[in-house]
């Protein structure tokens, strides 16, 4: 989501002449597009600002102007401080607010510092430019596109309900109307975003309340659109409709990120996330009986306070009993203001990194065995861009693995079979068919 709402925000700073560089020596605006997920995450944000602000020393030693900006959910989370942190810091902007970005920059270059992280009553997306086609085309076959943003669910660990704010689905023909233009700038793959995406509940143009499944189907009537991707999801949202167009639908990959976050009932129940592990085990094999080759991905937590040696091990049980083609996972990090930070029972350090190695372990091995298991089948591959080396180019699979195989097999925008012939360490190797 950080990826699309950078682009977003640069499509609103072209109307007023900005222009991305690729050389942060040469650029008039720094914008730090942040997240608040985990310490580690904000932090970076601090040491980062440390290098600018020694930039844009330098630059005004040759009579040159540099604005520092923060976007995103640290600069919704701590707001303010950011400034008292770090002098040099120009602006801070919430991620519900950065439709402003143009007017809140120029008080900025005005030598005014704005703090602009209060809730917009007004819908941002409403407010913000479309993309220009060349700067779609730009991007390249593949675009992501927020359809929802938000949760309601308040999990224990998570900061995002302060961060993002309550649940708001956009309507289904704004939704249409965007995937059309990038259709139409040579698109082929669009990736669903939101903070919790299964949720969506957006208006239809019948004036009714559809689901992410409805939306799908007509998502993939879009000429040109080939394969439709969404993430992330949470269990609890996973209905028949949805489950159905995993069914039914040839463009939606056979690829889901469902996080479980733990595999013990007492630890769900602590994370507040309303399921438990036999729900999860269940539906995963209802997914799977409505598409065979779907492949799972997740997210775990390790160390949860209250955390046993048995609660870990009940992590380990349903990692195995899934087995996922690829996972995410960390140690618990407690974030300000949530109530996961004000329980007893914090797990020792040492513990959850010895907890992280294991888990990370068996992943690892999950997904080597995944790969390894699609060495000599064909499988389509959308091809992205060139590759490293001369000769060859990298598509993607259904599974989201990059794919390297010979320039020959096709041009970037085609679906191409391939057959595969290697796994690398997290990538598969191919030759034409």
């Amino acid at each position: 989501m950080n990826v699309y709402d950078s682009q977003r925000m640069a499509d609103a700073l072209a109307v007023d002449g900005y222009a991305a560089t690729e050389s942060i020596e040469d650029a008039d605006l720094v914008l730090l597009n942040t997240c608040h997920i985990r310490e580690k995450a904000a932090e970076k944000v601090y040491s980062e600002l440390g290098r600018v602000r020694a930039l844009k020393a330098e630059r005004a030693a040759r009579g040159l102007e540099t604005v520092i900006g923060v976007a995103g959910c640290v600069a919704q989370a701590e707001g303010r401080e950011i400034i008292r942190r770090q002098p040099a810091v120009d602006l801070v902007i919430g991620p519900q607010t950065y439709h402003r970005l143009p007017e809140v920059l120029r008080k900025a270059r005005a030598g005014e510092k704005v703090v602009e992280t209060e809730y917009a009553v007004e819908d941002k997306f409403e407010h913000l430019p479309m993309p220009q086609r060349s700067a779609i085309r730009g991007r390249g076959v593949t675009a992501f596109l927020t359809v929802q943003e938000g949760c309601d669910k308040f999990c224990t660990f998570c900061v995002v309900p302060y961060t993002r704010g309550s649940e708001v689905s956009r309507p289904v023909e704004r939704i249409v109307g965007e995937a059309e233009r990038l259709a139409a700038a040579g698109v082929r793959e669009v990736t669903l975003l939101g903070q919790n995406v299964n949720a969506w509940h957006g208006e239809g143009p019948d004036g009714r309340e559809w689901g992410l499944g409805r939306l799908l189907y007509r998502l993939a009537e879009i000429p040109g659109i080939a394969r439709l991707r969404y993430t992330t999801s949470h269990p609890r949202d996973m209905d028949d409709e949805l489950i159905e167009a995993h069914r039914d639908l040839a463009a939606l990959m056979p690829y889901l990120h469902l996080p479980v976050q733990s595999g013990s009932d007492r630890i769900l129940k602590a994370m507040n996330r309303r399921h438990t592990a036999a729900d999860y085990l269940k539906l995963i094999e209802r997914i799977r009986a409505a598409r065979s080759d779907i492949a799972m991905s997740g997210d775990f937590i390790v160390g949860f306070p209250g955390e046993t040696d048995a609660d870990f091990e009940a992590t380990m049980a349903i990692v195995r009993a899934t087995n996922y083609a690829s996972a995410f996972s960390f140690k618990y990090s407690p974030r300000p203001g949530t109530p996961g930070a004000e329980m007893d029972g914090h797990v020792e350090e040492q513990v959850k990194d010895e907890r992280l190695q294991r888990l990370q372990a068996l992943i690892t091995e999950q997904q080597h065995a995944f790969a390894e298991g699609l060495v000599g089948r064909t499988i389509s591959t959308l091809v992205e861009k060139p590759g490293r080396r001369p000769g060859q180019i990298v598509g993607r699979s259904p599974w989201l693995q990059p794919v390297i195989v010979d320039e020959k097999a096709g041009e970037i925008g085609d679906i191409v079979d391939v057959r595969i012939t290697g796994t690398g360490t997290n990538s598969l190797f191919a030759e034409a068919v």
